[in-house]
């Protein structure tokens, strides 16, 4: 049989999957079922690329749950959990490359998942997991678990913060030397190798004289291997003391430092009143102990730690450039309640961005303490997942000027407002069949090299959306890849490397 008078119609590029509406419907330029397709330059196509296990030691790691790429002071690494279903316990690994494996750096019974921040060389790490309300599924951070931070180097990750010394000191008078006569607390703050300044603690108090120095004795080391130095707090001339040593103003005594944990005594420290400029007293009201969240971003080199076990619409907030001080009273944003817990946060444009899973609003530096910063609402209808704003690169989650975020009805371009249509509107159907209370397996990299998104899905498959025509809803070409194994993670590694974990089934 032969068909006349019918000549072929050609096409000059292939757009890629179409999943929106009836079949029939089906642009000629699309089909509406591919799977497995990677689009070369804008008009050809062929096989996704194959896969490969990325470890070259002797036991991979296996069961992996969740990959962030590690920029540390001398490379580019990956840092990985993984999770044994015998035990319940989810353990994190440092991939320095493929054939050095550090770890496991921290094991907690229950961790499904993490969030984590890189900062001067050290990994913070919170870990979270599922919990289950009624017919919601959401994640917040485990209960009685705390934020952690880790050195890079192999060693075990430990707490961040901690607390300060234990134990009394000796105070006298020195040689020969000044102070202000009268009566002083003195104090001393641990500092730790990150950093970190732990509340004053060995409060003494004692009257100074004008021409003696004051030297301190029996002054506890710490436990804490990884306190560095000791530093000498005081407060000034108290006209009255009411007995109580922690309620007064504190100040750093320039020049006045243990720079050991192992001397016990500081001799002949002599200053003036008026040389205590730098305050001490916020210290006194940091957590020692700071809860596990399940979204951690950095704002204006600021930790941002969210959705605790206890408060899931709670921000943490550092103190700028120390991310382990968070003052339990000014370092804390409520989001408004609504029974939702904060899934994701991210700096664009000098703002940050807070998201629920259907809300998104923003809170604006003011130069103020966190708790006093404005907050604006964006959207009252979308929002997005723990992982669902697109990591760029090996870097952090914002393009130039947009982010890409996986909501309810798509992918999403947002520039301070989502951009509509969304990314996704050729593939709505299929976005939309998806289970939403298992967003939070989604997770979304733009990869700008290939320039392709990756999109981990609640079916443990990978979408892949090329934009090589352009960044819009018209342009872009879909296509789902599957594989023998279910996909749970992915990351890039040194530019245009990507990464993927499964389980080992």
């Amino acid at each position: 049989m032969s068909v006349r008078d019918h000549s072929g119609l050609p096409l000059e590029k292939f757009n890629g999957l179409w999943k929106r509406g009836d079949v029939d419907t089906t642009p000629r330029d699309h089909f509406s079922d591919c799977n497995n397709i990677d689009y070369i330059a804008q008009s050809t196509f062929g096989t996704r690329p194959g896969i490969a296990i990325s470890q070259d030691v002797l036991v991979p790691l296996s069961n992996i749950k969740r990959i962030y790429n590690y920029p540390t002071q001398s490379a580019n690494t990956l840092i990985v959990l993984t999770y044994n279903y015998d035990t319940g316990y989810g353990s994190i690994h440092h991939v320095v490359d493929a054939n050095t494996v550090y770890g496991p750096l921290l094991s907690i019974k229950g961790m499904t998942d993490f969030a984590f921040v890189p900062y001067a060389g050290r990994a913070y790490i919170s870990p979270f997991s599922d919990y289950v309300n009624g017919d919601l599924t959401f994640q917040k951070g485990l209960a009685n678990e705390f934020l952690y931070v880790y050195d890079g180097l192999g060693n075990r990750a430990r707490k961040a913060a901690g607390s300060g010394l234990s134990g009394a000191m000796t105070v006298a008078n020195g040689a020969a030397g000044h102070t202000d006569p009268g009566q002083h607390i003195f104090g001393f703050v641990s500092q730790t190798v990150s950093g970190y300044n732990a509340p004053p603690t060995i409060l003494t108090s004692f009257i100074t004289a004008a021409a003696s120095s004051v030297s301190f004795g029996s002054i506890p080391t710490s436990g804490d291997p990884n306190v560095v130095k000791r530093l000498l707090v005081a407060t000034k001339v108290l006209p009255t003391f009411n007995g109580d040593l922690s309620g007064y103003q504190f100040f750093f005594v320039p020049n006045a430092i243990i720079n050991n944990n192992t001397d016990t005594f500081l001799n002949n420290i002599s200053f003036y009143d008026a040389d205590l400029l730098a305050d001490a007293s916020a210290l006194l009201d940091n957590y020692t102990s700071i809860p596990a969240g399940a979204s951690l971003t950095l704002y204006h080199n600021r930790l941002c730690l969210a959705a605790t076990a206890t408060d899931i619409s709670l921000i943490l907030v550092s103190k700028a450039g120390e991310p382990e001080a968070i003052n339990q009273i000014t370092g804390l944003i409520v989001v408004p309640l609504d029974g939702n817990p904060i899934t994701n946060e991210q700096e664009m444009r000098d703002v940050l961005y807070v998201f629920k899973r259907s809300k998104t609003t923003s809170f604006t530096d003011n130069d103020g303490d966190p708790s006093s910063w404005p907050e604006v609402v964006i959207d009252n209808s979308l929002g997005t997942c723990v992982h669902g704003i697109a990591t760029v690169l090996d870097s952090g989650s914002s393009t130039v000027d947009f982010l890409l975020i996986a909501t309810y009805q798509g992918i999403s371009q947002f520039n301070g407002k989502y951009v509509t249509p969304e990314l996704s509107w050729k593939i709505e159907d299929l976005w939309k069949q998806l289970d939403r209370n298992k967003f939070g397996n989604i997770q979304i990299i733009n990869a700008p090299i290939q320039k392709e998104i990756y999109i981990i899905l609640p079916t443990s498959q990978m979408l892949m959306g090329n934009y090589a025509n352009g960044m819009d809803w018209k342009s872009m070409r879909w296509s789902p890849w599957s594989f023998r194994m279910g996909i749970n993670t992915v990351a890039i590694q040194n530019i245009d490397d990507i990464i993927l974990g499964a389980d080992i089934n």
